[in-house]
């Protein structure tokens, strides 16, 4: 279990589930880090031959777990998860998943198969692959479809939360959201330069046509209203693609610090009890 930062008594339950259970171990990280930091950090001291990340929101059923060894079993090194209703979600949270989805797939090479989450099978080659990458800015689902190897899917209907409250609001999930598309791909800076490049078309053919109706009527007089319209339209296009080169610009500094992705205040049966490490 990974503990990221919890102010309630899971660490204390977690403790308690050790001393019943030796097989139960965990890690207790110094504060918040976010999901895909704390999923990094299960993935990275996990132990096996298949490595299952599961939240423990009751959420996502144990039972299917057979089904994800009967897979890999069959050779697939990727068995993951698809959610067949989201009807604990909300209406807003169901589209703009599904526009996430179809938005990611269009930008990235790397294919996200939909509805499908971090619950899945991982063959020990695949973790030992994503340990060895050494971005920061890091979104899993986007890393474990980059990885590639033979990948299955197993269906499964998720099941209304029972525990806790989530705490992903709509601005972390659209913070998430930018970090996958960033994180995969290029092709939004690509879009921008040919947004340009049509800007610049039709700016040419606009100076012709002027220039030519100039030569046969004369100059007109400046016509204030669309000039102002002109230039708040094309300053809003430039704020905007400035604030996409931002996106990739403050992911570069992130990465330049070589921060660690997470830090961890104690360890519970992982490598000996009471050690501080970071990762």
């Amino acid at each position: 279990d990974v503990d990221d930062g919890s102010e309630d008594n899971t660490l204390p339950a977690i403790m308690k589930a050790n001393q019943a259970d030796r097989r139960v171990h965990a890690l207790s990280l110094s504060r918040n880090f976010g999901k895909e930091a704390a999923l990094t950090a299960g993935l990275d001291f996990a132990a096996g031959q298949a490595v299952i990340p599961i939240d423990v929101d009751l959420q996502d059923p144990p039972e299917v777990i057979g089904a994800m060894l009967a897979k890999w079993r069959d050779g697939y090194e990727v068995v993951y998860g698809v959610r067949t209703n989201r009807e604990s979600d909300s209406l807003p949270k169901r589209l703009t998943a599904d526009l996430y989805y179809r938005a990611h797939n269009w930008l990235s090479s790397d294919k996200i198969p939909e509805h499908a989450g971090d619950f899945r099978l991982l063959d020990r080659s695949v973790v030992d692959i994503i340990k060895a990458m050494p971005e920061r800015n890091r979104f899993m689902k986007g890393l474990f479809a980059w990885s590639g190897f033979r990948q299955a899917a197993v269906e499964y209907e998720r099941a209304p939360r029972e525990v806790g409250k989530t705490k992903f609001r709509y601005w972390k999930l659209w913070t998430l959201a930018l970090d996958g598309i960033t994180s995969a791909s290029t092709m939004p800076l690509r879009i921008w330069s040919y947004i340009g490049l049509v800007i610049a078309f039709f700016a040419l053919l606009y100076m012709v046509y002027v220039v030519v109706k100039t030569i046969l009527f004369g100059p007109d007089v400046a016509g204030y209203p669309s000039l102002m319209v002109a230039v708040l339209f094309f300053g809003g296009l430039q704020l905007v693609s400035l604030g996409v080169l931002g996106e990739y610009v403050g992911r570069i500094l992130i990465e330049t610090k070589r921060r660690p992705l997470y830090v961890i205040r104690r360890k519970i049966g992982v490598l000996g009890e009471d050690e501080e490490d970071s990762a």
